[in-house]
């Protein structure tokens, strides 16, 4: 298949040049030279002329019609502007005036610090304010406290039983006065020491003018045989009376070493740890060991051991006595609560 030959393209026509004819008939345009300057203006004239050049034509073949250019006149001098009337002559700054421009500017900065750090400082006057609520009522207290209105006034003594509580009163007489927060366990001590059935002691304070002192009393658990006589101890061995005969009720124990020793340690926990209906029977005690008690019951030997189990131990020796009173045995073995031996 044969391509297509292209279009032809359209020749491009030239502008016909005008004849010499034409050129003949059309009129000459002459360039007119710039009149003369006068002679005021021809010191600045003759430096602004200038020779005016032909303007290209708009269209090819004429020529358009050239004006002659005339420069405007510059004036030589600016007239001086004329100050207005309302206008305020400007006057010197003073020291006073420096001054006060830098209060003003300190003033206005403050009000900005406050202005920004308002939270702040709500929030520091909050911790402030509650530091010296504290402050205060703790001073209002400790003022009350060390105040005569809570000077003591009574002192009450509880827990005593074979120890005469007006005898602790009488010894205890020193802290009446004395405001109950200026108390001192010290001093309370030194006055219960001469009395050797204290154990141990606690101090209660009941407003406004109270003293409440608490005795544990020593619990003896026998008689101990010495020069002097008889001495009632506890189980520590601590001496709480001693007469020349032996006081009622108490076992009279024999223990290797003395009162202090590990064996009389042992009889005293046994003789606590006993029902008091047991307690009332006995009459001697005895041990050479820790792990060999023996107690004497209307005449009767009770190997009692070490002081572990006593509440079996016990259970089992009041059915052994139920079964077998004391008078018709020799000795009953409860060192072994589940295998008791009745001799």
């Amino acid at each position: 298949m044969r391509r297509p030959s292209p279009l032809p393209s359209t020749p491009t026509r030239r502008p016909e040049e005008p004849s010499r004819a034409e050129r003949a008939r059309e009129p000459e345009l002459l360039i007119e030279p710039p009149a003369a300057p006068s002679a005021a203006e021809d010191g600045t004239a003759t430096s602004d002329a200038q020779v005016t050049e032909v303007i290209e034509p708009s269209r090819p073949g004429r020529l358009g019609r050239v004006l002659p250019f005339t420069p405007t006149e510059q004036p030589d001098e600016v007239a001086p502007e004329t100050p207005r009337e309302d206008a305020e002559p400007e006057r010197s700054l003073s020291m006073r005036d420096v001054w006060a421009a830098a209060r003003a500017r300190r003033r206005a900065l403050r009000r900005e610090v406050r202005r920004f750090t308002v939270r702040q400082r709500r929030r520091r006057y909050a911790w402030l304010g509650g530091l010296a609520a504290v402050v205060l009522v703790g001073l209002g207290a400790i003022a009350t406290a060390y105040s005569p209105l809570f000077a003591v006034s009574k002192i009450t003594v509880v827990g005593t039983d074979r120890l005469a509580g007006a005898a602790v009163e009488k010894a205890l007489a020193g802290e009446m006065g004395t405001p109950l927060a200026l108390i001192d366990s010290s001093d309370v001590k030194a006055a219960l020491v001469a009395f050797p059935l204290v154990e141990s002691y606690s101090i209660e304070a009941r407003p406004p003018q109270e003293l409440v002192v608490r005795i544990v009393e020593r619990t003896p658990v026998g008689v101990v045989s010495t020069r002097a006589g008889f001495s009632l101890v506890d189980a520590a061995g601590v001496v709480l009376a001693t007469t020349k005969d032996a006081p009622e009720g108490y076992p009279v124990i024999d223990a290797s070493g003395g009162a202090g020793s590990r064996a009389f340690r042992a009889v005293g926990a046994v003789y606590r740890s006993l029902p008091a209906d047991l307690r009332t029977q006995i009459s001697a005690m005895s041990a050479t060991t820790p792990d060999d008690v023996t107690l004497t019951i209307d005449g009767a030997d009770v190997l009692w051991g070490s002081p572990e189990e006593p509440l079996e131990k016990a259970r089992v020796l009041s059915a052994a006595m139920t079964a077998k009173p004391p008078s018709e045995v020799e000795e009953y073995d409860v060192s072994s609560p589940t295998a008791v031996v009745i001799r």
